[in-house]
Parts: structure tokens; sequence; C-alpha cells
């Protein structure tokens, strides 16, 4: 396997273990579980900072003159990434508007 395509597949596994450990804290705020919603978020973020580290190291390579060929692959696993970006706020916002929810029935 080349070099773009290892780097590529990195990027979209990292990217996508964020992305589903931000629905699960979705899925843990619906269910009233908060403390267990957060700590997916916690795991998202570890995992977004692991993607987003693979894309700074391709744009410093780039920057230096080691640049990677750009194929469908290397344009799929960035947009991987600009999804799990959206999907970690979303979480964020859904479980402020679930405890939101939670507090209202609570009254």
């Amino acid at each position: 396997m080349s070099e773009t395509y290892e780097i590529a597949f990195q990027l979209i596994l990292a990217a996508g273990d964020s992305k589903s450990e931000s629905m699960n804290a979705i899925k843990k705020a619906r269910a009233g579980g908060f403390d267990e919603a957060n700590l997916h978020v916690e795991k998202a973020q570890e995992a977004l900072t692991n993607a987003h580290q693979i894309q700074t190291d391709l744009i410093q390579n780039e920057s230096r003159g080691k640049s990677i060929d750009i194929n469908m692959i290397v344009i799929h696993a960035q947009d991987h990434l600009s999804m799990a970006l959206t999907t970690l706020d979303s979480a964020r916002e859904m479980i402020n508007l679930y405890q939101m929810i939670y507090e209202i029935k609570e009254k």
C-alpha cells in the first residue's frame, strides 16, 4: 500500500472513531446518562485530536516540499474529518439541550 493510502486510512480511522464516540454521546444524553455522554465526548475529542494531527502533519510536510498525491481516498479522508468535527460540535450542543429538557421535566 502506498504511503498516501496509509495516511488517508489512518485519517479515516481516527475521524471515524471520533464520529462514533460523538454519536454514542448523543445516545447516552438522550437516555439521561450525561456523565457517560461526557465521557464519550472526551473520547471523541481525543480521536479528533489524533485525526487533526495527521492532517497537520500533511500540511507541514507539504510546506516543506514533501507533498502526497491527492486522490479520491485523500479527499474522502478529509470529508471524514470535516464530518467528525461537525458531529462533535453537534453532540456537545445536543447534550446541553437534553440536559435542559431533563431539568424542565423534573420541575
